[in-house]
C-alpha cells in the first residue's frame, strides 16, 4: 500500500492534516480519525497492523484526488540516520569535496552513517531555501527506510521485520559549508543541516518485496533531474549492503524506533552533482540556484520534486578566539 499525509483546503480556518491510502488512480482514501502517520506507526507497531488499518481504510467512502490537496512528508522521523552505501558515490564526492582520489579501505568494514536534523523536512513540492551563507547547493538522490517496530542488536534476518516501509529521500546538502566543515574532522554540520525532502509516499515493504535479487537488495531504477533534464540515472540494488543489514548496525548496542529513517546515501552515476564535480575535474552541471527545480524518482515509491529559492541571510558570528590557555 501506498500511505500519504496531506493538508486540505476545505476549512476556512486552518488546514487540517489527514493520512490516507493512495490508490493507482490518484485517489485518497482516509484513515479515520488519523491525523499523523508517525503517530499511527508508533501505536500499531508493526506492517500487519499498518495494512489492516489501509485495508479498513479503503473500505470507507474515497477522498480527494491527490491533485486536489497538498501532500506533506509522509511522516515526521524520529531521527535520521544517513547511510553512505554506494561505492560509487563515495568515489567521486571524496575527489569533489576532500580532494582525495579511491574509497577508504575504512569504508567497506561497515555501513558508515551519520545523523542528520530530524526538524529540516520538507515535504512534495515545497520549495527548498538555500541554506544560509552558501553557494554551492546540490541534491542526493536515495531511498529511505521507515522503521515500524523497535529492536536492539538485531540480526539482518530479524531486522526485515522491523522495516514498515520505504519513501524517497533527498538530502540537499551545501557542498561549500561541508568541505569547510569537515576539515574540522567532524560533520557535516551546517553542509546539512537545512533541508531533507521525504515522500510522496510511505510505500510498505511489501509493495517492494517482488523487486528483490539474489542478495536482498531492491533493484529498482533510480533517476535524478534538474530542471527537466536526466543528469543521473542508476539502480539501488548497487547498494554495498541491504537495508536489513544497515539496520541491524544501527541498532547494535542501541535502539531503532518506530518513526526512525534509514537513508541508503547517495546512488552513483549522477545521483548528485558533486560526484559529477569529482570525476570531471569541474563544477558541471553547475550547483543549484534559486530556480532549479529538482525531480528524483524511484522506481515503485514515486517521484519528489522540489524548487530552490532564496534563503536567509546568515548572521554573522565572530571567529574562535585564540586563548592563553591560562591556568587557575
Amino acid at each position: 500500500m501506498r500511505f500519504a499525509t496531506y493538508s486540505t483546503y476545505e476549512h476556512e480556518h486552518g488546514h487540517p492534516t489527514r493520512v490516507a491510502v493512495v490508490t493507482e488512480d490518484d485517489t485518497l482514501y482516509p484513515v479515520p480519525d488519523v491525523t499523523s502517520l508517525t503517530d499511527l506507526i508508533h501505536s500499531f507497531g508493526g506492517l500487519s497492523a499498518l495494512l489492516d488499518a489501509g485495508t479498513a481504510a479503503l473500505a470507507g467512502p474515497p477522498g480527494p484526488q491527490v491533485s486536489q490537496v497538498r501532500l506533506l512528508p509522509p511522516l515526521q522521523p524520529s531521527s535520521v540516520r544517513d547511510f553512505v552505501a554506494f561505492e560509487e558515490h563515495v568515489e567521486g564526492v571524496r575527489k569533489a569535496v576532500d580532494g582525495v582520489a579511491g574509497v577508504p579501505e575504512q569504508w567497506y568494514a561497515a555501513p558508515t552513517f551519520y545523523f542528520t536534523n530530524p526538524y529540516a523536512v520538507y515535504g512534495p513540492g515545497e520549495d527548498i531555501p538555500m541554506p544560509p551563507g552558501s553557494a554551492v547547493l546540490d541534491y542526493e538522490l536515495e531511498v529511505a527506510a521507515v522503521i515500524g517496530r523497535e529492536g536492539r542488536d538485531l540480526t539482518p534476518e530479524e531486522a526485515r521485520e522491523h522495516i514498515i516501509g520505504y519513501t524517497v529521500f533527498n538530502d540537499w546538502s551545501a557542498r561549500d559549508l561541508q568541505s569547510a566543515e569537515m576539515k574540522v574532522g567532524l560533520g557535516p554540520c551546517k553542509g546539512k543541516d537545512t533541508a531533507s525532502t521525504l515522500g510522496p509516499y510511505l510505500v510498505t515493504a511489501d509493495e517492494l518485496e517482488p523487486y528483490r535479487d539474489a542478495d536482498g537488495l531492491l533493484r529498482l531504477a533510480l533517476t535524478a533531474e534538474v530542471n527537466g533534464e536526466t543528469i543521473g540515472k542508476d539502480l539501488l540494488s548497487n547498494m554495498s549492503w541491504t537495508f536489513e543489514e544497515m539496520v541491524a548496525y544501527a541498532s547494535r548496542g542501541t535502539v531503532v524506533r518506530p518513526g526512525d529513517i534509514l537513508g541508503s546515501g547517495t546512488c552513483g552515476n549522477g545521483g548528485c552533482l558533486a560526484e559529477l564535480w569529482g570525476r570531471r575535474g569541474e563544477q558541471t552541471p553547475s550547483p543549484l540556484k534559486p530556480g532549479d527545480t529538482v525531480t528524483l524518482t524511484v522506481e515503485a515509491v514515486g517521484s519528489l520534486s522540489n524548487t530552490v529559492v532564496e534563503g536567509a541571510t546568515p548572521v554573522p558570528l565572530p571567529v574562535g578566539r585564540r586563548r592563553t590557555r591560562e591556568r587557575p
